[in-house]
Order: structure tokens, then C-alpha cells, then sequence
């Protein structure tokens, strides 16, 4: 794949309670999408569309692992991750 980047994102709602973790090969795009609701799903149901955490993988299968490795965390530890790099949870692109 030429250059071709790729996304683990995590999303919030307002209050913080609920987090939602996903991939993407454009953060642009799939902001919006989940911001308007675009696709139906958890975080159109729960209004999750505050992004909180972004990075930046070399390629698909890195980035589908680091997914599955987030996910696959506890509540305390997603909030460490976001708050090593957003201490304040504010929305990183809006």
C-alpha cells in the first residue's frame, strides 16, 4: 500500500460516560459521519460523537490490532490513554 494511513479513533459523548472505539483511514470523513448520524449504530443511539483520541497507523492490519487491543481494555485504562494525550477531554477536531 502506497502511504496510505490509517486511524484508531476514540469517541465520547458529552458527558464522557460512554466511549466508542473505531478505525479509519480518513478522520475527517468518518467524524462527520458519525456527528450527523450518518450510520446507524451505537454511537448515533447515544449521541457519541465527541472525538477524544486519535493515532496514526502505517497500515490497515496494525491499526485493525490496535482496535482490538484497545477494546479489549478497562474503563480506567482507555481513560488513562486519552487523558496521556488529552488530559482535558476536549474535542480534538470538531
Amino acid at each position: 500500500m502506497s502511504g496510505q494511513r490509517y486511524y484508531v479513533y476514540i469517541l465520547t459523548n458529552w458527558n464522557h460516560k460512554l466511549l466508542y472505539v473505531g478505525i479509519t483511514n480518513n478522520i475527517q470523513r468518518r467524524l462527520y459521519e458519525h456527528q450527523q448520524g450518518l450510520n446507524e449504530g451505537f454511537t448515533k443511539r447515544y449521541s457519541i460523537h465527541k472525538l477524544v483520541y486519535v493515532e496514526e497507523c502505517g497500515d490497515v492490519l496494525q491499526a485493525i490490532a490496535r482496535e482490538k487491543q484497545i477494546k479489549g481494555w478497562t474503563r480506567q485504562k482507555k481513560n488513562e490513554l486519552i487523558e496521556t494525550n488529552n488530559p482535558l477531554w476536549r474535542e480534538l477536531i470538531s
